[in-house]
């Protein structure tokens, strides 16, 4: 009996159309293999993607955007883009990377926007290169808002079970089997399981498994990965208590509120900037707090020895900042509210996997914690990964095709990598499908391909993260150019809307009329010397153009709006962003055109292509370590082979000479 599928959702049931009778039989016949059952309810998908965090909401709605039928499966419904640590995004670099996602068409901008309580613009003291936003944001609202615009996406379907196996034929990625038996077939995989593969969690002397606390762990795609020639790890990342904001002193804190003038994130007209925020407080821990720590250590399941994997070396718990800071007779605390309307609170700085009543014992001797309640302790987490040399530049795998990884899987941590790399893979699982040209971006586009390309040439050992300092174009890679930089690349793609261009192409055109107006005007002695005289700046002797006078330390356009009438004139048609965009680029023009040359000179090595089986070893001049290395990541490109550690300069010499060049 045949009979076309109908999907309806009956507790754990999928009933097929047909009639009763029919229905009866099919259950007597099927009901101890819901495998066969399930092959005649799921049609196949293009892209299925295993995880609704950050990089799983993200590519999901990457695939689905560009046309890809796509199912993102998770275990929870009701956890879609759940915030497990900080109630925040951005951040040093990080806000760079939720710029780039939202240029690229990606929602994390547009959702940070929509649910932010906070937003502070960090760095503003330093460089535009160091500019950082960040956002603090309503845990749940958050969540919901991830949901709300997931289901509004058209192409895209959800289920709900945990994914226990994947289909694997002629090395292809083929499907998913879940845990309760049904198979569900696609042309591309992406996995973002996060920190669930194989999770456990240490509470002192308590360990037990889970992805998250209240969540259980998900187990089956390690074994199976390693089973076809995949090298695992373990790693550890953290999270602090949660506590009850009535029961805290603010008195006794430092206030830590948002920007007087507060920005945004995404470059859309859909979002607005906060017109009410919420304060942030600070406060530190001392000598005592430490000294009540130090008694749970015998417990510590980290210093006893009951956690294998490394934590994140630059989010360190508080008992690692005691351990290895132990000159530093305190810590700063950030007491950071969880949303508009709730008391709850996350204490940041005091991640912790100490027994409970250490916790409790050491939240109490911090000023304004004397009288805390505690909603749940920190605790560790460790969790399987896959080391990212196994990966290309399109995060597919390179054992299986049309297999991609996206997230923690790959040892990073934070929810702006995480949804960086979902967004990257779930646009290169739709060009697979549909027998595409891959995109892959460089170091020089963007933090992004910073990012991955660190992770697919060096590795990592400990959860990576990232920082302004891996980046070596950091004037061309800034939060306020991304849109310039990736917009158009999304647009050829199918990804960024036309209104998204055309407020780029606007952009552009205003901020190149504000250069050309500032190197034509000029600006007299008596208007500036007053000015740049109170700024310890020389005067002028004579007439200059406006450039000149803005290229000097301390002066910025809206100095040069205030003592020249026709400058304040000519700017008062023009929006804050656009007048930015110019003064960056008349004031470090000639860093960015330094770097745009490095970057053209370097990016040349990566246009030199290596044969994906080219034999090293019988490469002589190579030295042993390169050997090794070579052949063990397959670098695609002359460039690639140039950022693997080890990898020295003669090594590339001696490359460049075998090819020919």
């Amino acid at each position: 009996m045949v009979m076309q599928p109908r999907v309806i959702h009956s507790g754990f049931f999928l009933v097929p159309r047909g009639t009763d009778e029919d229905l009866l039989i099919l259950w007597r016949r099927y009901s101890h293999s819901l495998p066969l059952l399930a092959m005649a309810i799921f049609e196949e998908y293009d892209v299925i993607v295993v995880g609704a965090g950050h990089a799983g909401c993200e590519a999901a709605a990457a695939a689905a955007n560009l046309g890809s039928k796509t199912l993102l499966v998770t275990m929870n419904m009701q956890t879609i883009a759940q915030m497990s640590c900080n109630p925040a995004m951005g951040g040093v670099a990080k806000g760079q990377i939720v710029r780039e996602v939202d240029a690229l068409g990606g929602y994390s901008g547009i959702v940070t926007d929509k649910t932010a309580i906070q937003f502070r613009m960090l760095n503003r003291s330093k460089g535009p290169a160091m500019w950082s936003p960040r956002a603090q944001s309503d845990r749940w609202r958050f969540a919901e808002e991830w949901r709300l615009m997931l289901e509004q996406t058209p192409n895209l379907d959800f289920w709900q079970d945990m994914v226990s196996s994947l289909i694997v034929e002629d090395g292809y990625a083929r499907g998913v089997i879940t845990s309760m038996g049904v198979s569900i077939r696609a042309k591309a995989v992406v996995l973002t399981n996060g920190t669930f593969l194989n999770g456990k969690i240490h509470i002192g002397e308590k360990n037990f498994g889970g992805g998250r606390t209240g969540e259980k762990a998900a187990t089956g795609i390690t074994e199976q990965l390693v089973e076809l020639g995949f090298e695992a790890g373990r790693m550890k990342t953290g999270t602090p208590p949660r506590v009850d904001g009535r029961s805290l002193d603010y008195s006794k804190m430092e206030e830590q509120p948002g920007d007087e003038n507060p920005e945004k994130f995404s470059y859309s007209d859909t979002t607005s900037p906060l017109k009410e925020q919420r304060s942030c407080f600070i406060t530190y821990t001392n000598d005592t707090v430490h000294d009540i720590l130090r008694t749970g250590f015998e417990k510590s399941p980290m210093y006893a020895g009951r956690i294998q994997g490394l934590g994140p070396r630059y989010c360190p718990s508080i008992e690692d900042k005691i351990t290895r800071f132990a000159e530093r007779n305190r810590h700063q605390i950030f007491v950071e509210p969880e949303g508009w309307n709730t008391v709850e609170v996350y204490v940041n700085g005091f991640s912790t996997s100490l027994p409970e009543d250490v916790q409790m014992k050491a939240l109490r001797l911090i000023p304004g914690f004397e009288n805390v309640k505690m909603f749940r302790p920190g605790y560790a987490i460790e969790y399987d990964y896959f080391p990212p040399v196994q990966l290309d530049s399109t995060l597919q795998t390179r054992l299986v095709k049309n297999l991609y990884f996206a997230g923690q899987i790959n040892g990073t941590t934070g929810y702006e990598e995480a949804a960086c790399q979902g967004l990257i893979a779930g646009i290169n699982a739709h060009l697979s499908v549909r027998e595409q040209a891959p995109f892959v971006l460089s170091r020089s586009d963007a933090y992004i391909g910073v990012l991955i390309d660190d992770l697919i040439t060096k590795g990592t050992e400990e959860p990576y993260r990232m920082f302004t300092s891996r980046a070596e174009y950091r004037i061309l890679l800034r939060q306020d150019n991304a849109d310039l930089r990736l917009t158009p690349r999304a647009f050829e793609l199918g990804l960024a809307s036309k209104e998204r261009m055309d407020r780029v192409n606007e952009k552009k055109l205003a901020s190149d009329k504000i250069i050309k107006f500032l190197r034509e005007q000029a600006i007299s002695p008596e208007e500036a010397n007053d000015f740049l005289v109170s700024r310890e700046s020389s005067p002028l002797n004579q007439k200059v153009k406006l450039t000149s006078v803005l290229s000097r330390p301390g002066v910025s356009i809206w100095d040069l709006r205030d003592i020249s009438s026709p400058t304040s004139d000519f700017l008062n048609s023009f929006r804050k962003e656009d007048i930015e965009q110019a003064e960056i680029q008349v004031k470090y023009e000639g860093y960015i055109q330094r770097e745009s040359e490095l970057a053209d000179k370097m990016q040349r090595l990566d246009y030199v292509m290596l044969d994906e089986d080219l034999d090293y070893r019988k490469l002589a001049s190579l030295s042993i370590e390169a050997k090794e290395k070579l052949s063990r990541q397959r670098p695609r490109s002359l460039g690639q082979a140039s950022r693997i550690s080890g990898i020295s300069p003669a090594d590339i010499s001696v490359l460049m000479i075998y090819l020919g060049r």
